[in-house]
């Protein structure tokens, strides 16, 4: 039972991670593409903003892909996590905790479930359930 509350864990993350993936470089889902990503980016600091905005688009897009099909699952929620505190920092820890004020909640909430799956691995569900 417990592989498969990973295994739903892995899919719900993994697809929302993908979503935001291709909002940030394609622009789907009324996201703002690559070019309206990195414009962003340049306005938080981020320099070479270009790079920034690619690397993380692609860490959003891939990683969910990794993290939905059992690909390196702790690695692949490592670098997640690693966009997610970056992005709670820079972007919203200003802005208080509460997702209304813009502030960090939704960030923490897949944060920690990128903790747990960095603990948790694939599981048994997944192509590398021991990696």
């Amino acid at each position: 039972m417990a592989d498969l509350a990973v295994l739903i864990l892995r899919i719900c993350i993994g697809v929302v991670f993908v979503g935001h993936g291709l909002q940030a470089a394609f622009g789907f889902f009324g996201g703002p593409g690559i070019g309206g990503f990195s414009k962003m980016l340049e306005s938080l600091g981020f320099a070479p903003a270009l790079f920034w905005a690619y690397t993380g688009a692609y860490v959003e897009l891939i990683g969910g892909l990794f993290i939905i099909l059992g690909i390196f699952p702790r690695i692949a929620a490592f670098l997640i996590l690693i966009f997610m505190i970056v992005a709670a920092a820079k972007v919203h820890l200003s802005k208080g905790f509460f997702l209304q004020n813009g502030g960090f909640e939704y960030n923490f909430v897949l944060a920690c479930v990128c903790i747990a799956l960095m603990l948790l691995g694939g599981g048994k569900f997944s192509f590398f359930d021991k990696l």
